[in-house]
């Protein structure tokens, strides 16, 4: 089975995982905007038993409330390398661009489409909800 490996800009924080994403998509909410500072968040959510091994110098952001998350960003550079989701229990959301490597089958799905940009174009084979 496939090994992929994502790190932070520098190389000092890391996160490996095995196979292939359960969930791999975009998502427009103004939580993952503010996360990436792009129009989107691309996001690879693996089951948390396809996690290998993580490592590096990580700090943890929590926030609270409807959506909780954690994300573990690197403490040199802060990119967050990532994360866990009140949204997708049992499951690490990985940045996808952090991925180097075994590259990621294309995303499948467009979620927060109520926030997307009115000039980005998606395929339209992408699914709109993850049901």
């Amino acid at each position: 089975m496939e090994k992929r490996t994502a790190t932070c800009c520098c190389g000092a924080a890391w996160i490996e995982v095995e196979g292939d994403p359960q969930i791999h998509g975009i998502c427009h909410c103004g939580n993952c905007k503010r996360r990436t500072g792009s129009a989107f968040g691309m996001s690879a959510y693996f089951a948390d038993t396809q996690v290998r091994a993580k490592g590096g110098e990580l700090k943890l952001y929590a926030i609270a409330g409807g959506n909780a998350q954690e994300r573990f960003f690197c403490v040199a550079c802060g990119t967050t390398v990532f994360w866990r989701s009140g949204h997708f229990p049992g499951m690490t959301g990985i940045a996808s661009g952090c991925i180097t490597g075994a590259p990621l089958p294309e995303p499948t799905v467009t979620l927060c489409n109520e926030g997307r940009f009115s000039w980005l174009e998606l395929p339209v084979h992408w699914r709109t909800s993850l049901e």
